[in-house]
């Protein structure tokens, strides 16, 4: 599967594509609807599916627009699931009038830690909290999509509601830096990095 990715909203959080030659996996639809639509239009794909790396308002402020117009599943985190439908969880409550309360009628799809294949994708899902109780960072032949999770150069936030610090740094430590060195990180926010460099240069680690 490529990738590609695009920052939106007004906190840059990325929003991938996942992609072949007949169909696309997005994850965390965060804002601006109408350059997802553009970008799937131009790769002339089928979307099969909405991944969410965690719930939190700036990574699903365009998910009932996507959800909407290509009719298709929502799978994230167990200790996440009532999250979209909470804005004090979501923490939209948090964020300004005009993004208001994000509050969307959808039975999302669970996805526990371990190996899945979704219409021929095959992926494994590690159950990676901290940042937040349910994140989910999704492992791919050669890289991963880690959310909030790990940056280049940074860690997640953990002074929010539900973050934990140590969980976080367990997350990484027990989970991301068991991967191949060569294994690209594709975080939140910002450039992607591999798992090599942040063992090595992280500051958090180091």
């Amino acid at each position: 599967m490529n990738i590609k990715y695009y920052p939106l909203n007004h906190l840059g959080t990325n929003c991938y594509f996942l992609y072949d030659k007949e169909k696309a996996v997005i994850i965390d639809p965060s804002g601006e609807p109408e350059i997802i639509f553009e970008e799937i239009e131009n790769l002339n794909v089928k979307v099969i599916a909405v991944f969410l790396t965690h719930a939190h308002w700036d990574h699903i402020l365009a998910l009932d627009e996507v959800v909407t117009k290509y009719s298709v599943n929502v799978y994230m985190g167990r200790k996440e699931e009532d999250w979209l439908k909470e804005p004090t969880k979501n923490l939209s409550v948090r964020a300004s009038e005009e993004i208001g309360r994000l509050v969307y009628d959808i039975e999302p799809i669970i996805l526990d830690e371990g190996e899945h294949k979704i219409d021929g994708i095959a992926f494994s899902v590690l159950e990676t909290p901290g940042h937040s109780p349910g994140s989910l960072s999704y492992v791919f032949d050669g890289y991963i999509v880690s959310g909030d999770v790990l940056f280049n150069g940074g860690i997640g936030r953990t002074d929010l509601p539900g973050s934990n610090h140590q969980d976080l740094m367990t997350s990484i430590t027990e989970k991301l830096f068991k991967l191949p060195d060569d294994t690209v990180v594709y975080p939140g926010h910002g450039e992607p990095t591999t798992i090599g460099d942040e063992k090595l240069t992280n500051p958090f680690f180091n």
